[in-house]
């Protein structure tokens, strides 16, 4: 099986960097994974790597531009150390919406990860944003996973974020909530909802996620969304085939 694997940036940040313990454990986590499956990384944290580096106002979209051209290598040097501890290359690709929209650009992006894949490396993909103009970014690491899974022949896209299921209420507002284990379709109305990112790094949010399952729901994919704060769920799921907590979005 081959899995795509997406951490959001509030999974691999803190309000003044990286927590480098979370990212130690889903370096642990992917190791094991690699033992079974093939795994693709979908990882953000680029700009919050970059503010270790560079103290500058995050709300500036050419700070978090040299934020991220500074913290790209510095987060890609982390990884490597990390699963250079279970005998795992890294690659980095970094990746904008117009190589997903040209059938020649995708086929080159594509035959690089077949190559990686074939030679055990795990490659590790994020938004190429310190370059490309607006009309050619994704935004959101959600959607670029969503269409890394798709156009790279996965079996299924994970989601590790703060947001450990999908609810049929908002869990931060009501202890009524109930977690939604398998979901088969989304409305246009979910589709629609306010955007609430939950730190200044995050672009994402429940909503971005659902359009990540949406896209996928509707190309026969599947989808798991669970914690990326604490991973028993995503291993219940993908290693011992449980599903105990976390949302699958799948057609019936």
């Amino acid at each position: 099986m081959r899995v795509v694997v997406k951490v959001g940036s509030h999974v691999l940040g803190e309000e003044d960097g990286l927590s480098f313990e979370r990212i130690e454990n889903l370096c642990k986590f992917l190791s094991s994974l690699k033992e079974f499956h093939e795994v693709i990384l979908v990882s953000s944290g680029a700009v919050s790597a970059g503010s270790l580096l560079l103290n500058l106002d995050r709300l500036k979209i050419e700070n978090k531009q040299a934020m991220s051209a500074v913290g790209q290598p510095y987060l890609m040097s982390i990884y490597r150390k990390e699963m250079k501890k279970y005998g795992i290359k890294v690659a980095q690709l970094l990746i904008t919406a117009d190589n997903f929209d040209s059938r020649k650009s995708t086929d080159y992006a594509k035959m690089a990860i077949e190559t990686l894949l074939k030679n055990g490396v795990l490659p590790i993909i994020n938004e190429n944003d310190t370059t490309a103009i607006k009309e050619l970014l994704f935004g959101d690491n959600d959607q670029l996973s969503a269409h890394a899974a798709y156009y790279f022949d996965a079996d299924i896209l994970v989601i590790l974020s703060d947001i450990d299921a999908y609810y049929d209420k908002d869990p931060r507002s009501s202890s009524e909530a109930k977690v939604r284990k398998v979901v088969s379709s989304i409305s246009k109305e979910e589709l629609e909802m306010s955007l609430n990112p939950n730190l200044s790094f995050a672009t994402g949010g429940i909503v971005t996620k659902l359009k990540a399952a949406d896209f996928l729901i509707k190309r026969d994919k599947k989808m798991f969304m669970a914690s990326g704060f604490d991973l028993s769920d995503a291993k219940s799921f993908l290693l011992d085939d449980i599903h105990k907590g976390g949302t699958v979005f799948c057609k019936e």
